[in-house]
């Protein structure tokens, strides 16, 4: 089982990142996504959350739209578009992955699988 995620980079405040975290090792069409990150200094949080099909989404109020969460079943991969970013959107971000329909998006026991992160870097 494998998710790595990649596309962080440093971007100024006001610009965009597309992230994307590809699967592979599990039938990726059986799980929800979700999108967490960590802060220095802070615990993990949750980003944004989708279901098997892509039709059920959650996001954090924090990033409600700006961020958008879709996922191509065909290719195995979730993206997370990140616009409009913020200094306090800098943060590793990680993909994983829950079997079925989580309770809850948000919750990270109901995710199993866990990608390696990618950092983001808002500038001011």
């Amino acid at each position: 089982v494998q998710l790595q995620a990649s596309g962080g980079g440093s971007v100024e405040a006001g610009g965009s990142r597309r992230l994307s975290c590809a699967a592979s090792g599990f039938p990726f069409d059986s799980y929800a996504m979700s999108w967490f990150r960590r802060a220095p200094g802070k615990e993990r949080e949750f980003v944004a959350g989708i279901n098997w099909s892509g039709h059920s989404i959650r996001y954090a109020d924090a990033v409600k739209g700006r961020f958008t969460i879709a996922r191509d079943n065909a290719k195995n991969v979730v993206y997370l578009d990140a616009n409009s970013l913020k200094p306090e959107d800098t943060a590793t971000y990680y993909c994983a992955a829950a079997v079925g329909v989580p309770q809850d998006y948000s919750d990270p026991q109901w995710f199993i699988y866990w990608g390696q992160g990618t950092q983001v870097t808002v500038s001011s």
